[in-house]
This record gives C-alpha cells, sequence and structure tokens, in this order.
C-alpha cells in the first residue's frame, strides 16, 4: 500500500475515529489497556451476545498511532464470533511481529504493516489489541 494512502487512511481514523464513546446502556464488558511508557490509555466496552460480538466503544487518550489502530480494528471486529475476533487479532499481532499473516483478514489494518520499523511504536498499535485479546481469548 502506498505511504500517503496509509498516512491518509491512520489520519482519518484518528480524526473521526470509529466506535469513540461511554455505552449508553448495561452490559458491556469493560477492560482498560494502557502504555506504562507514555500517556497512552483507553477504557474498551464490549458487547457480546453469545459468542458473538455486538458492539465495541472505546473512550481515552492516546496517541495518533493507537486511537487510529483501535478505530480500524474496533470496526474490524464488529459483528465478528470471538473464533473470528482472535483469528483477525492473532493474524494483526503476526503482522506487527513480521510473521507471516494473512492480509485478506486485516483490511485497513494493514497499514500498520511496516511498524516494525520503528519498533518503540508496536506497543501503540497494538494498546487496543492487547487489551481486547483479554476478553476475545476468555
Amino acid at each position: 500500500m502506498d505511504s500517503n494512502i496509509k498516512r491518509s487512511i491512520i489520519l482519518e481514523n484518528y480524526q473521526d475515529a470509529n466506535n469513540r464513546g461511554i455505552p449508553d446502556k448495561d452490559g458491556y464488558i469493560k477492560i482498560n489497556s494502557n502504555n506504562v511508557s507514555c500517556i497512552d490509555n483507553i477504557d474498551i466496552y464490549v458487547l457480546l451476545n453469545g459468542d458473538l460480538i455486538e458492539d465495541i466503544k472505546f473512550e481515552g487518550e492516546a496517541c495518533v498511532i493507537a486511537i487510529s489502530s483501535t478505530s480500524i480494528l474496533s470496526e474490524k471486529l464488529k459483528g465478528k464470533t470471538l473464533k473470528e475476533a482472535k483469528e483477525i487479532l492473532d493474524n494483526y499481532f503476526n503482522m506487527i511481529e513480521e510473521k507471516e499473516y494473512d492480509s485478506n483478514l486485516l483490511g485497513e489494518a494493514c497499514v500498520y504493516d511496516d511498524i516494525y520499523k520503528q519498533p518503540s511504536r508496536k506497543t501503540c498499535a497494538t494498546l487496543f489489541a492487547r487489551g481486547i485479546s483479554k476478553i476475545v481469548k476468555k
């Protein structure tokens, strides 16, 4: 993917993030994900219906990479079963760690395929994924 397109997708998902906000109804599982070495700190809210991820919301303060990856991945995981979500997250982590992955499963999340060039940004790009994995992998 062209670097200008990547930048555009990242910026769009930062400025107008999908699923940002605190849920206005009960039943959500809340989990916090943060980076102890910087300001990144988000609360993730997941609404399950059996093994289906019915909705995801998030709120918090974080950098461009953390917010944009949260926006992209939260949108990607909504409507998926926990098994499908686990597969997407496993592929996402593989991509971040320069391992084999299925780009078809990741869609726009592939904008982070070269984040390994900035090792300190891996934590930013995985902030949401690390948090929601605690729910998905239970």
